[in-house]
C-alpha cells in the first residue's frame, strides 16, 4: 500500500467521534493542515491572492491618500512613514525607495486639483478595494450575499477613517507608556524590567496579529468567533515574519533579477511581496474559518457533490431535527447548529434548507433570518411529499417526467409498481407521527401556533 493511501486512511477513514479526545484533536488539526494545503495546491487561494495584488496596484496610492489625509488631521501623519516602511522591510534596501516614492505620489494629490468627479473616484477606487477583500474572504467563508449598498459605504468608511487612527493611537499610546517615568523605574527592577522589555519586544508581533484577527472579524459578512479569528490571526502573524525574513534573504541573494527586469526589477519583487502578504491573510482567513466550521473537514474534498439519498435524508434529518425543537421546546435550530449537529458541510445543507424552504416546509426567523422554522402544521406534511418534494427537486418545466418519452412498457410498469408501494407504505404518515413515535405521554406537546409565535 502507498504511503499516501496509508496517510489518507489515518486522517479520513476513522469518524472523530470514535477516537479519544487526544487523538481525535490530533486528527483534526491534521485534517486542517491539509484542507489549506489543498485550497492552495488547487488554486483557491493562490488566485485569489493574485486577484488582489492587481486590485492593490490600482489602489493602494489612493488608499494611502486617504489614509494619510485623515491622519494629518489628527496631527500624527509623520508616523505614517515609518509604518509603512516596516511593512516593506522585507523588500531590503529597496523598501525605502518604494516608501519615499509611494509617500511622493501621496504628497503630490491635490484635491483642489482632482475636484468633486476626481475626489469621487478617489474614494469609490478605495471603497473597491475593501470590497474585492470582502468578496474574496466570503469565498473562504462560504457566503454567497455581501453587504448590502449602503451598509457597505458606512462600514467602509469606518474602517478607511477610524482605522487608521486607532492603529496610530495604539501605537504611539503604547511608545508614550514605554517611556513614562513610572515605567523606566519598573524597568530598573528585576525581573520586571526583563518581563516589560520582552514584552516590548513582542509588541510589533501582537500588533500584526491584531491587525489581522480585526481584518477576519470585520470584513467577512458573517458572524465570525472570535476565537477562530485569533487563531487563524496568530498563524498568519507567524507566517509574516517567518516569510518576511525568508523573503528578506532571498532579496539580498536574488541580484540576478536586477540583471533580468533591469528598471522593471524593483516593481517585479514589489508584486512579488504583495502575492505573498496577501496569500498569508488569506491562509489565515481559512484556518480561522475551518477551525470555526470543523464540519467542513468531514470530507478531503473541497467540493463535494451528494447523491440524491444523501439529500433524502438530510432533508427528512433536518425535518426531524427541527419538529423535535417545535414540539419539545429547546434552542432554536440556525443552519451552524444544524450543520454541526449532522457534521456535514455548511453549503450542502444550505442547498437542502433552501428546497425546504422554497417548498413552503421551513420559514426563517430570528433577527438575522438565520433561525428555521416550521412553516405548516407538522399533522399536515405527510412524509411522501416531503420524499417527492426531494425527488423531483431537479425537474423543472423546460424537462421533465411528462417529456421523457419512453416506448418501454415493463420499465414503465416497474417504476409505477415502485411508486405505488412507496405510496401504500408511507400512506397517512406525518412528520407529527415520525417526531411523536416514541414519545411518552408525559411530554407536552405544543400546538402549531403557539409554537410558530415562540
Amino acid at each position: 500500500m502507498a504511503l499516501a493511501e496509508i496517510i489518507n486512511r489515518f486522517i479520513w477513514d476513522k469518524p472523530l467521534e470514535s477516537l479519544p479526545l487526544w487523538r481525535a484533536w490530533i486528527i483534526l488539526n491534521l485534517r486542517m493542515i491539509y484542507a489549506v494545503l489543498r485550497d492552495l495546491t488547487q488554486g483557491q487561494l493562490s488566485l485569489q491572492a493574485m486577484s488582489l495584488v492587481y486590485t492593490t496596484l490600482l489602489s493602494l496610492v489612493p488608499l494611502l491618500a486617504v489614509s494619510f489625509s485623515v491622519l494629518k488631521g489628527f496631527g500624527v501623519h509623520n508616523e505614517f512613514e515609518p509604518l509603512l516602511l516596516n511593512f516593506l522591510e522585507p523588500l531590503g534596501e529597496k523598501s525605502v525607495e518604494i516608501t519615499q516614492q509611494l509617500i511622493v505620489f501621496v504628497e503630490n494629490i491635490d484635491v483642489k486639483v482632482l475636484g468633486g468627479l476626481g475626489l469621487a473616484v478617489l474614494i469609490y477606487t478605495v471603497i473597491s478595494l475593501i470590497h474585492k477583500i470582502e468578496i474574496v474572504l466570503n469565498l473562504i467563508w462560504h457566503v454567497d450575499h455581501p453587504r448590502a449598498f449602503l451598509q457597505r459605504f458606512s462600514d467602509y468608511f469606518s474602517v478607511i477613517l477610524i482605522g487608521p487612527v486607532l492603529v496610530f493611537s495604539a501605537i504611539g499610546s503604547t511608545a508614550s507608556l514605554m517611556e513614562s517615568l513610572f515605567v523606566q523605574e519598573l524597568v530598573a527592577i528585576q525581573p520586571v524590567g526583563l518581563l516589560i522589555n520582552s514584552t516590548e519586544q513582542l509588541l510589533p508581533y501582537l500588533f500584526i496579529i491584531g491587525a489581522f484577527a480585526f481584518v477576519y472579524l470585520f470584513l467577512p459578512n458573517t458572524r465570525v468567533h472570535f476565537r477562530s479569528a485569533f487563531i487563524g490571526a496568530v498563524v498568519a502573524g507567524v507566517l509574516w515574519q517567518g516569510i518576511g525574513w525568508g523573503f528578506a534573504g532571498f532579496i539580498v541573494s536574488s541580484s540576478q533579477y536586477a540583471a533580468i527586469y533591469s528598471g522593471f526589477a524593483i516593481l517585479v519583487i514589489f508584486m512579488l511581496w504583495l502575492y505573498l502578504a496577501w496569500l498569508i491573510l488569506l491562509v489565515g482567513s481559512s484556518i480561522a474559518f475551518y477551525h470555526q466550521h470543523p464540519e467542513y473537514l468531514s470530507t478531503r474534498e473541497y467540493e463535494v457533490h451528494i447523491s440524491n439519498r444523501m439529500k433524502e435524508r438530510l432533508a427528512f434529518l433536518s425535518m426531524y431535527i427541527i419538529s423535535k425543537q417545535h414540539f419539545y421546546g429547546g434552542d432554536f435550530w440556525t443552519e451552524e447548529r444544524l450543520a454541526k449537529q449532522l457534521v456535514v458541510p455548511t453549503n450542502i445543507l444550505k442547498n437542502v434548507l433552501a428546497l425546504l424552504e422554497k417548498s413552503g416546509l421551513l420559514i426563517r426567523a430570528g433577527e438575522d433570518l438565520n433561525i428555521y422554522l416550521l412553516a405548516r402544521a407538522p399533522e399536515t406534511i405527510l412524509i411522501k411529499e416531503l420524499l417527492d418534494l426531494v425527488r423531483m427537486a431537479e425537474e423543472n418545466r423546460y424537462f421533465n417526467l411528462q417529456q421523457l418519452s419512453s416506448s418501454e412498457n415493463s420499465v414503465e410498469q416497474l417504476l409505477e409498481e415502485i411508486d405505488t408501494t412507496l405510496e401504500e407504505a408511507l400512506k397517512g404518515r406525518s412528520l407529527k407521527a415520525l417526531v411523536c413515535a416514541d414519545s411518552s405521554d408525559s411530554v407536552k406537546i405544543l400546538d402549531f401556533p403557539t409554537a410558530l409565535a415562540q
